[in-house]
């Protein structure tokens, strides 16, 4: 393979080098997802869909602490993206090793907090009556693996900020090949139910942190640290914190929202709703890959362009993402628009969630031809280190508008209002995504060197 360097981040045309970014992005976030919707499949078939329901349940609980890494990965990133552009390869060493070491006290805390307080959680969760057990039982299991995933995703994106995206796709697609297989034996045929669901899980976990552990002490990685690198510096830690909690804020936004759907769904509709939502979730995951792929792909080349003062190159950058994601995200949006009944039947034989969840998906997706906007815009602001901005706009869609739609909008409209909440979101925050965006491509990207 040849050896890719950062440096090729600011000098390659920017369509081509988007696609080299994010297409290695969008197959390793397919793999990824299809592990995901595969692994519902498994459950939903070899187990229940009871067994779905309780898996949705302990998703926000364990990817809010694996998403502490993905901050502290997305943070440190932007750090070192901005680092290599400005050709500063102390300062990038010494952020990676700072991110090792935060990202092993915060988790492995968060694991500890998490386990100890697990029969109060997964009631606030929504995993109550027959889902508690199952749920309580792929809890605890999940969790111990973790940390390890935390460390993976915080990898992934020091791997992207290097230029070597086809290294960070590959850690996205060896844990979801290996999670399969282990599905296999684990439920079909050791027939260990939740339980293996479980520990084919915290397995594939294991794999992946094996393979980012090897790229990093392979002549692969130029991010070559000591034991000097992991004394944690104030400054460094401090701005991997402002731009990371943009990310955290994301997640834990995201946890919230599964609390409150969870358990307003459960209350309007019972353990049919709970699933459907179960299934457009894993949607969600899966369908929008392509656009997730462009955004990650986008995030190294602003930030490198950005640090090397390449202003041109960035506006360039966030015209070309949005063009390339709105394009995908239609494709998308025509799929699902016309093949719900399909889909939901991949996941279950249960009639009631077969005949509930393709309305409720197509509610879901009703917007999703213009959320590349609000995405990028996001995007743009966290890659070139503007803390502030980033975590305003990330909040806007979830955290501003449709948590208050979701609490608001069933009074009136019963459980229709939860799926109305969802395109109603979209179209608010993309509105003010791009209100943001002019605005900062008119006042600041104005240089043409």
């Amino acid at each position: 393979m040849t050896k890719v360097s950062s440096q090729e981040l600011g000098s390659q045309p920017i369509s081509k080098l988007l696609i080299k970014q994010a297409v290695p992005a969008s197959i390793g976030i397919l793999v990824m997802s299809l592990n995901i919707l595969v692994d519902t499949i498994f459950v939903g078939q070899w187990i229940g869909s009871t067994a779905i329901a309780a898996i949705n349940v302990v998703l926000p609980v364990s990817f809010f602490i694996a998403a502490l890494g993905m901050s502290i990965g997305i943070g440190g990133s932007s750090i070192i993206s901005r680092a290599l552009g400005a050709d500063n390869k102390d300062k990038a060493l010494k952020t990676f090793g700072n991110q090792l070491t935060l990202t092993l006290l915060v988790t492995v805390t968060f694991v500890i907090f998490g386990l100890w307080f697990v029969d109060g959680i997964i009631p606030a969760f929504g995993g109550k009556d027959t889902i508690f057990e199952p749920a309580k039982i792929y809890y605890k299991i999940v969790l111990y693996g973790v940390p390890f995933l935390a460390l993976c995703m915080m990898g992934n994106t020091v791997i992207r900020a290097e230029g070597k995206p086809k290294f960070a796709m590959y850690a996205m697609m060896i844990p979801s090949v290996g999670n399969l297989l282990l599905d296999y034996v684990f439920i079909n045929l050791l027939e260990l139910g939740m339980e293996g669901a479980a520990w084919a899980t915290t397995g594939s976990y294991l794999l992946c942190f094996g393979f980012i552990l090897w790229f990093f002490l392979s002549k692969n990685s130029e991010l070559k640290i000591n034991i000097s690198h992991f004394g944690l510096n104030k400054p460094i830690v401090s701005e991997i914190s402002s731009l990371g909690f943009v990310t955290l804020a994301r997640q834990a936004v995201v946890s919230v929202t599964y609390l409150f759907m969870n358990n307003i769904l459960f209350n309007l509709g019972g353990e049919t709703s709970v699933t459907a939502y179960a299934i457009v979730g894993r949607m969600l995951m899966f369908a929008l890959f392509p656009v997730y792929g462009i955004t990650q792909g986008f995030l190294p080349i602003a930030g490198f362009n950005y640090g090397a003062k390449k202003y041109h190159r960035v506006k360039e950058t966030i015209f070309t993402a949005i063009k390339y994601a709105a394009g995908l995200a239609t494709l998308v949006f025509i799929l699902l628009m016309v093949f719900p009944e399909a889909i939901t039947k991949l996941f279950t034989t249960d009639l009631a969630v077969i005949k509930e969840t393709p309305n409720d998906m197509r509610w879901v997706f009703a917007a999703t031809p213009i959320i590349a906007i609000q995405l990028i815009g996001a995007a743009y602001f966290q890659a070139i280190g503007k803390a502030v901005p980033a975590l305003l706009l990330t909040l806007t869609r979830q955290g501003f508008i449709f948590i208050p739609l979701i609490l608001i909008l069933p009074k009136f409209f019963g459980e229709l209002g939860v799926w109305m909440s969802f395109p109603i979101s979209d179209v608010l925050a993309t509105i003010i995504t791009a209100y943001f965006l002019n605005l900062e491509l008119k006042r600041n990207l104005v240089t043409t060197n």
